[in-house]
């Protein structure tokens, strides 16, 4: 990481970390804290433990360190006196800092356990990984490249006219020209995704649409006009593929072990809704109809730069070139 980077990082988590480690606020004397303490502020110390903490979740190269350590507890310093400053004027007190206190110590102390049991979990087997690669040679052996012309408009301007432009046209360009005719917004752009990036529904339809075919995906206030102008082979081998379907195969254990225990702990446990009523039983759960295409679709058309989003990490592995 940059030194830039990450003299701007400390800055910001000077702001967000004073408003959530306004702890041991009251009028106690100022216990000493563990580790070698190299600053003292105002009577509290600063440690070499914090400080090889903040380094540690900066990751900053080793050439780095020295520049980045000063930084570092120039922000722990400037930390402190923040806080200080602010439990003088008893903002530690206020219910707004006081319950984001509570969430933050449930968070990182829910966390901990969770890692516990991930932390035991074993890695995927290279015979795993293999046979994920063969599960799904759409992926990878398979995997196509889509040549996308995307054109976005307002929902509310998807009249039955421009339904039948879309139906007849060939092209985008027939479409926007009769967008630009009728003075209706729009926005044009070139998109290359393969069918890695893609959610299986809208891979296998754009497969289906083939060249030459205009489809429209809604979401919500926009929508989104896709016309599928070339379609390649583009596959990708075991041996490039086998890190990142690693990755996806390890967030996934981890997600169904997380899943576990808490399913675990909820049967063991007395749970009452208090002044309030329970969520829905599943029996008067209303029943959502699928849209054609998830709005989660289009994750991959608002995302050019190729990174692969949580939506898709979820869905199954994204962003191998």
């Amino acid at each position: 990481m940059a030194l830039a980077h990450i003299r701007m990082i400390s800055i910001i988590g000077v702001v967000l970390i004073t408003v959530l480690t306004l702890t041991a606020c009251d009028k106690e004397p100022k216990a000493k804290k563990s580790g070698q303490a190299i600053v003292s502020v105002n009577g509290s110390e600063i440690t070499m433990l914090q400080l090889n903490d903040e380094i540690r979740r900066t990751n900053i190269r080793a050439d780095q360190y020295e520049a980045a350590s000063k930084q570092l507890l120039d922000s722990l310093i400037a930390r402190q006196l923040i806080v200080d400053e602010a439990i003088r004027n008893k903002l530690d007190r206020t219910p707004e800092v006081m319950q984001a206190r509570e969430r933050a110590n449930a968070q990182v102390i829910a966390q901990a356990y969770l890692q516990g049991i991930i932390s035991k979990l074993a890695k995927p087997s290279k015979a795993e990984i293999a046979d994920y690669f063969q599960e799904h040679p759409e992926l990878f052996a398979q995997r196509k490249q889509f040549d996308l012309t995307t054109v976005r408009v307002a929902t509310k301007d998807i009249s039955e006219e421009l339904r039948k432009i879309i139906d007849t046209a060939k092209t985008a360009e027939e479409v926007v020209i009769w967008l630009e005719k009728n003075k209706i917004h729009y926005s044009r752009s070139l998109a290359t995704r393969s069918s890695a990036d893609l959610p299986v529904q809208l891979a296998s339809m754009l497969r289906e649409k083939g060249k030459g075919t205009i489809f429209i995906i809604n979401e919500q206030e926009n929508s989104l006009l896709i016309s599928v102008n070339s379609i390649k082979d583009n596959p990708v081998s075991e041996a490039t593929a086998a890190p990142q379907i690693e990755r996806f195969l390890i967030n996934q254990r981890y997600k169904e072990a997380t899943d576990a225990e808490i399913a675990r702990l909820r049967a063991l446990a007395k749970i009452e809704y208090l002044n309030a009523e329970g969520p829905e039983s599943d029996a008067e759960k209303p029943v959502n109809q699928l849209p054609i295409v998830s709005p989660d679709a289009l994750d991959s058309f608002n995302n050019p730069s190729g990174a692969v989003t949580e939506s898709a990490i979820e869905r199954g592995i994204s962003g191998l070139k």
